[in-house]
């Protein structure tokens, strides 16, 4: 009976703190260093080699291996990808619509014309007639929070 009380309370407490959700990865994301993403996006160039941490909601984390997770841009249908190498932080699926911070550096990988409109056509969207630039948000911190 008593085990049985125990186990209770230690679930009990377990559930009640996983509602009080955060999630840090490498100490958490430097705050100090907050740069919305669309100006981050629109200065990229600058940000390959100048750290900078961004803020946002989680909208999608990889399935398979958590090395991945797609933030919401403060500008409306901009969204940028936080990409790690597989294994460095595993981002869990519950972070999907929380607050993700990250701290890193931008990665431009420029793409074919072939590249680019296999993506677009991937992503329903028309072709193009110019080759696109792929950036990705390369983090050395992260910290996820409800």
């Amino acid at each position: 009976m008593k085990a049985a009380l125990i186990s209770v309370t230690l679930l009990t407490i377990m559930t009640l703190s996983s509602n009080a959700y955060s999630k840090t990865f490498n100490g958490g994301a430097d705050k100090s260093k907050l740069v919305p993403i669309s100006t981050l996006l629109s200065d990229a160039q600058r940000y390959t080699t100048e750290s900078a941490t961004i803020a946002g909601t989680v909208t999608r984390v990889c399935q398979k291996r958590g090395c991945w997770m797609q933030i919401a841009s403060d500008k409306k249908f901009q969204t940028l990808m936080v990409k790690v190498r597989d294994g460095d932080m595993v981002f869990p699926m519950t972070a999907q619509g929380k607050t993700a911070y990250a701290t890193g550096t931008v990665k431009l990988i420029p793409l074919s014309l072939e590249q680019t409109n296999a993506r677009r056509k991937a992503q329903q969207l028309e072709p193009v007639d110019s080759p696109e630039t792929l950036h990705l948000f390369t983090p050395v911190a992260v910290t996820i929070e409800d």
